[in-house]
């Protein structure tokens, strides 16, 4: 197995010219490592409420028509927005990582999610809404991921890497647990308690109230992390400059690419499981509903538990992240993720199936939690910008399993057959992350 030192000699040699200034202030107090902590509280209400349960659906359901082609839609819509930010993401990355600051460009990005989502309350259920909603959605996508990019960049500097691992399975735990509960807020005060609000059920205003709800709750729960996480200060470029060193940053970056192997290698494992990941969520529903005949109600039951699992694993396992080490914690997530997606897959129990899922979902949280903190050890610091674009990039780009799954899936006619097929993207993601030198803790 290659040791760390052999690969990131050249690297640090060779990107000293572009290091930031060492008296810029590092790390942040308690408080402001809470409030960036709360910033994921805040923003995966959009995740929760927008693009996993309630406008997906209702989109489907009352805005497009039917429900086949309210997926079809749907699914062309946020791959055109992975798109923008697979090919945006690196580019803006550099860019900043000339400018200096990040907060700016954290809030202006979160703005543009913001007003999005509340925007959507604009789309009542008609099809005359279907490019209305699909505009708001991808512009929302966009701007929540192109946010993230700098926003998981803040991490490095705020915690030494000694720590790293807590904070970014923290944040990550209270992501999970922030979003549910918005969900939880939406569904009882805007749709079951819908007439203390007097909205009309005929027009959906129930549901469309959620969505007002997730933009309000991203916007009070990210405030804290303005004013009080602290900011690398500017380094005197205007945007002009900015733009132009960071396109010349990203194409030197381009042309010394095996300087950075070992971060190719480890964007490489990321694209497979997190495809593989990716793929439990989107067909996860589906499978649970044909494979063991379960209905609307308990498919969110089931959600909504894997949701918890999850944010508990990323909670618990931050401590094993910095204990032994990103690697090693991505590569025993994985191998959790392996053993319960065998079971799930082959077992015919639904009492087994009920055990094995909600174990699954503890794995889920930390091999994404692990994977922020591995790349801000590993990305040199003066390009940390740019390599967290890349990741969003690595994470965009989660198409190969879902067309795999969908072609097996109808060639052997069995859905266990197609969902199998997640089982070999985690681990040909598992067989490249054991070649990735593990990143240093101190």
């Amino acid at each position: 197995m290659q040791k760390w030192d052999e690969t990131s000699q050249n690297t640090h040699s060779s990107s000293s010219p572009e290091k930031e200034s060492l008296n810029v202030p590092r790390g942040a107090s308690s408080l402001g490592m809470w409030s960036w902590a709360l910033y994921d509280w805040g923003s995966n209400a959009y995740a929760t409420i927008v693009l996993t349960f309630v406008f997906a659906t209702y989109f489907s359901q009352s805005v497009a028509g039917d429900e086949v082609t309210g997926a079809a839609l749907w699914a062309t819509t946020l791959g055109i927005a992975g798109i923008f930010v697979a090919i945006g993401g690196p580019l803006l990355g550099a860019i900043v990582d000339q400018y200096g600051r990040r907060k700016p460009w954290i809030a202006g990005f979160s703005l543009v999610c913001i007003a999005a989502t509340a925007s959507l309350w604009l789309v009542q259920p008609s099809v005359e809404y279907v490019l209305l909603a699909l505009l708001l959605v991808s512009i929302g996508e966009i701007g929540m991921e192109y946010a993230g990019v700098f926003y998981n960049a803040m991490l490095p500097r705020l915690a030494d890497s000694e720590r790293m691992g807590r904070w970014s399975g923290w944040g990550w735990s209270m992501g999970y647990l922030g979003g549910l509960l918005a969900l939880i807020a939406g569904l009882t005060l805007m749709i079951q308690w819908e007439s203390w609000l007097e909205l009309d059920a005929e027009s959906s205003e129930p549901v469309r109230a959620t969505f007002l709800l997730a933009a309000a709750w991203f916007a009070f729960f990210a405030l804290p992390l303005f004013l009080f996480t602290p900011d690398q200060p500017t380094k005197g470029k205007n945007f002009g400059s900015a733009v132009r060193d960071g396109a010349r940053q990203l194409w030197q970056s381009i042309q010394r690419v095996r300087e950075y192997s070992h971060i190719v290698r480890f964007l490489v494992a990321r694209f497979l499981y997190i495809d593989g990941l990716a793929t439990i969520f989107i067909f996860g529903g589906v499978y649970v509903a044909a494979t063991f005949n379960m209905g609307p109600r308990e498919i969110l039951v089931f959600g909504i538990a894997i949701n918890v699992t999850a944010g508990v694993g990323a909670a618990l396992f931050a401590w094993i992240d910095d204990w032994f080490g990103s690697k090693k914690t991505i590569l025993l997530s994985l191998c959790g993720l392996m053993f319960t997606g065998t079971v799930i897959v082959f077992t015919k129990s639904v009492t087994l199936f009920w055990l094995f899922a909600l174990v699954l979902g503890i794995f889920v949280g930390p091999v994404q939690a692990a994977s922020r903190t591995y790349m801000g050890r590993v990305a040199p610091e003066g390009l940390r910008n740019q390599m967290f674009g890349l990741y969003a990039l690595s994470g965009k780009v989660a198409f190969l399993c879902p067309l795999f799954v969908g072609a097996v899936t109808y060639l052997f006619e069995s859905q266990r057959a197609g969902m199998s097929i997640v089982l070999i993207f985690l681990a040909a993601g598992f067989g490249v992350m054991l070649k990735v030198p593990e990143a240093p803790r101190k």
